[in-house]
């Protein structure tokens, strides 16, 4: 028996609740491992968008302008 399927045995003789708790904590652990690359990513975005705007490569706008323009393209 692997040690994932020891695990899993283990895990299922545990009163359901508790199960639900090991799961939340398991699947949380899965989410902050995500997070990270996630983080970085929208680091890195952020820093691409930055230089553009810094470069004058795009002209940032309002929300209001672009709730305009979402209109006029939905029209």
């Amino acid at each position: 028996m692997t040690a994932k399927e020891q695990v899993l045995a283990e895990a299922l003789r545990l009163r359901p609740s508790d199960r639900a708790d090991l799961a939340a904590a398991l699947l949380a652990s899965l989410d902050e491992a995500e997070d990270v690359g996630t983080a970085a990513a929208w680091d890195a975005e952020v820093s691409r968008r930055a230089a553009e705007i810094d470069s004058g490569k795009v002209k940032p706008f309002s929300a209001e302008e672009f709730a305009r323009r979402l209109r006029d393209e939905s029209a």
